[in-house]
This record gives C-alpha cells, structure tokens and sequence, in this order.
C-alpha cells in the first residue's frame, strides 16, 4: 500500500485552489486545474455558438435588470487577459437570440474581468441560458453556453481559459 506524500507546496497550491473558488463562487474555472499549477485552456460547449452573429458591437449594456458577468485568463499560468473581446448573446423579454438588440460585445479589465448587463434572460427551448464567445483570433475560439438554475436567477457567469492559437 502506497501511502500519498503530503507537502507544504502541494498544500498551499491546494488551498489557494480551494480558497480561490469559495470566495468566487466559481469552482468551474478550476476544474482544469492540473497538478503542476497551471490551468488548461476551456473547451467549447455544445450549443454555444447557436444563433451566433459575428463581430457584435462593443454595447455598453443590452437592456437593465440581469447582469453577464466572468473572467478570461490565460491558459497555462493563469494570467488574467485584459481588453479581450467576448460576445455576449441570449434570448430575453426583448426577444430571441437573433433579435440584433441583445447581441453585443465587452472588452475585459485590467483583471480580466468583464460584464454586461441586459434584459432578463427568458427560457429558449426550456433553459433560461446566455451564449457568450471569443474568437478574435488570438487564441483558440470558445464557445460557452451556461444554463441558469432558474428562470428567475438575475445574473450568470462564465469563465473561460484561452489557449494561443
């Protein structure tokens, strides 16, 4: 029987994970988390790009009451990415995903954060869900597609990790 060897380094990356996801609420982004500390790059989800609608405007909100929020870091050591473009694109009580007035897109943070407010997003064949991309060419594309817990939730996030193309 082998028994595992426990290390102050291994244990402080281990909290710092840990600690890092409670206090986000986002245990998602470390998923991809790889024992040597770096972080590996988010795939596309199925569905993602439904109804997408290349190079949406820089919007500087879609409406009011719900909030698209998350992060973009690099893939590898994590780096946050600033002035990325991330689409953002939802079926809301504006109407469907097609309609042109909620596609938009933000431009990321110094940190690497960004965020968009909108209508509220309504279910589209059942699932109350947002569509979000980047494919500006620097990094590999990524399609996300996160479902709400509820019709009635007033914000979603995503995160993604983007690999160099």
């Amino acid at each position: 029987m082998s028994i595992p060897v426990y290390n102050r380094r291994r244990f402080m990356i281990g909290a710092g994970l840990t600690g890092a996801a409670l206090i986000t609420n986002t245990a998602g982004i470390f998923n991809s988390a790889l024992a040597n500390g770096t972080l590996e790059a988010t795939p596309s989800m199925r569905g993602g790009s439904n109804n997408y609608a290349p190079n949406a405007p820089l919007v500087d909100n879609l409406g009011s009451g719900f909030l698209v929020h998350g992060t973009v870091r690099q893939a590898g050591a994590g780096d946050p990415l600033a002035n990325v473009r991330i689409q953002i694109w939802a079926a809301t009580a504006r109407g469907g995903e097609r309609e042109p007035s909620n596609h938009g897109s933000v431009l990321t943070a110094a940190d690497g954060t960004f965020q968009l407010e909108m209508s509220q997003i309504v279910p589209n064949f059942g699932q109350a869900h947002a569509h979000l991309a980047y494919d500006d060419g620097d990094f590999e594309t990524v399609f996300l597609r996160p479902v709400m817990n509820s019709k009635n939730d007033t914000s979603v996030q995503a995160h993604f990790v983007l690999a160099n193309s």
